[in-house]
């Protein structure tokens, strides 16, 4: 038993812990009734891929055990893995050093390391082609040291690279709130029984995070499987670049089988999610107020941990700035299509703000089932509702063009279909963080406001949903940011003449006019990063 455990008392109710015990019954079967509907709305494209693979009988069969389609599923494995397992490794650190160190400038490099996240994967991609490939300008700064050809960057190498940018911060955002809640408390137990720093934070800290970092690593590797932009950019054949090539070609049965393949590799990461879940609690036990988190101080590492920083910002946000800069600056600016900025800026911003918000309350009741409503019905209908996350955008859209004209035409290339699209691909992400969140709340407090006379619902929005709040804004922060970036749905769902910072960056890149990617894309990036530091300026910081 860990000395964790030794510290923290259990509390349990015939074998089962206190906090998924004790839930109020109608909370429970009015979050299940809303859960269903959303999870009903998810599961529309995954019917649909069903009825097309169906369609392509034994040919789809055939398809599926060839040794190409196999290469595929060992590709897409290979790079979910190894871009999860570096992302994680800078992922960690880089939330501890600024969340509970005296790391100078903290919040900056926070803000700096996490707008790694709104610049989308294609772009990033194209980006270190610019900057790493065998004519880039890394192989210019090079030549004078008689560097002559640097090895080409496209493939698995380049793809692992750009997926581990981009992703990196969706596992920050959970841990580094966890961090933020932990009780100082028990950490000084700890130290008082000869654990020094290491011991702490393997025994003490870890088991404290392990909610946050499973879901984090779960949002990243779904994001590895169904990501578009950095395979295709950096020419890996992994599934989506298959399944788009098919999609392409008109062979929807192919493309269903090869998406309907993809699924089932999800339900997979989501029971390997829940078995590695810490089932046990990980919210404060004792009576007393919460002790207030002091910054710890670095040392001799204070100037390894800024060079860490630096690295992370400077590969994940410098380069493809400087990219762009260059393309700005080095090239004559042609525009085929005039787009007027103040219009993209506002289609974006809001379009991004409405879906943020619709996908947090859709979230809601799923996160209160998976976090006080534990069950074998809840705990499937909450992984149901990560099914529409790894289903590549282009797959979602086709699915739901197919449903909307053959169902409800009234809603077909109108903004509700486009953020219903949007809700399906990204809804794991407020669930996620939402529900790390609640699991660090201790239930009596609800108990200790329904005793004290308000109503189950009051007591949730009064006393759960304040201490929540940092989880829940970075779920929608996680939403927002993704939703500015979002191509493939946009492209297909959108009103007629409706246009984005992603539509007007995907079209200039199509037509190879890289000078017209330049503004728009560094519009984006600022937009973003804005955004991204006004909903962190609520977040509980250290001293």
């Amino acid at each position: 038993m860990q000395l964790a455990d030794a510290i923290r008392p259990r509390l349990r109710i015939n074998g089962r812990h206190h906090a998924l015990s004790r839930w109020h019954v109608g909370n429970r079967q009015l979050a299940q009734a809303v859960s269903l509907a959303v999870v009903a709305v998810v599961m529309i494209p995954i019917v649909y891929l069903f009825l097309g693979a169906l369609s392509a009988g034994t040919d789809g069969v055939d398809y599926l055990i060839r040794a190409r389609t196999l290469r595929i599923v060992g590709n897409s494995i290979a790079l979910m893995l190894s871009a999860t397992l570096l992302a994680t490794l800078i992922a960690v650190p880089f939330a501890w050093l600024t969340s509970r160190s005296d790391l100078p400038w903290r919040r900056t490099w926070l803000v700096l390391g996490l707008a790694a996240m709104v610049i989308p994967s294609y772009l990033t991609a194209v980006t270190y082609a610019e900057a790493f490939g065998p004519k880039g300008i890394l192989q210019s700064v090079l030549e004078p040291f008689g560097v002559e050809r640097l090895p080409g960057i496209k493939g698995f190498a380049g793809a692992a690279l750009t997926l581990t940018v981009v992703t990196f911060p969706y596992i920050v955002l959970p841990v580094r709130a966890a961090f933020l809640h932990c009780d100082r408390s028990l950490e000084e137990a700890g130290q008082s029984l000869g654990l020094n720093r290491w011991g702490v934070f393997r025994q003490i800290i870890m088991p404290q995070l392990r909610p946050a970092l499973s879901a984090g690593m779960l949002m990243t590797a779904l994001y590895c499987l169904s990501d578009f932009g950095a395979v295709a950019v950096m020419q890996f054949n992994a599934f989506t670049r298959a399944i788009f090539i098919q999609t392409e070609s008109y062979r929807m049965d192919k493309a269903s089988v090869l998406a309907l393949l993809l699924v089932g590799m999800t339900m997979v990461l989501l029971l390997l999610h829940s078995r590695m879940q810490l089932r046990g609690r990980h919210y404060r036990v004792g009576t007393g107020a919460s002790r207030h988190l002091e910054a710890q101080p670095l040392g001799k590492w204070k100037a390894p941990a800024l060079l860490f920083c630096a690295s992370v910002v400077f590969l994940g946000v410098v380069i493809p700035l400087l990219v762009l800069f260059s393309w700005l600056v080095g090239h004559t600016i042609t525009d085929p299509v005039h787009v007027p900025l103040t219009l993209l800026l506002h289609n974006t911003v809001g379009v991004s703000a409405i879906a943020a918000l619709v996908v947090t309350l859709a979230a809601f009741p799923l996160a209160l089932l998976a976090a006080r409503g534990a069950s074998h019905f809840n705990r499937w209908l909450v992984n149901l509702a990560y099914a529409g996350n790894v289903l590549p955008g282009i797959v979602i859209a086709l699915a739901l063009v197919m449903f909307a004209t053959q169902n409800m035409l009234s809603i077909y290339q109108t903004l509700s279909l486009l953020i219903i699209g949007y809700a399906i691909r990204y809804l794991p992400f407020s669930v996620g963080a939402t529900e790390s969140a609640f699991a660090q709340i201790n239930p009596r407090y609800e108990e200790a406001a329904r005793s004290l006379g308000l109503s189950p619902w009051a007591a949730l929005a009064r006393i759960t949903v304040p201490l929540a709040r940092g989880g829940i804004l970075a779920g929608l922060a996680l939403v927002f940011l993704n939703v500015m970036k979002e191509l493939p749905t946009t492209l297909i769902l959108r009103p007629i003449g409706f246009r984005t910072f992603a539509t007007r960056i995907w079209s200039a890149y199509d037509e190879a006019f890289l000078s017209s990617i330049a503004l728009p894309g560094l519009v984006l990036i600022l937009v973003s990063a804005l955004a991204l530091a006004i909903i962190l300026r609520r977040e509980e910081t250290v001293a």
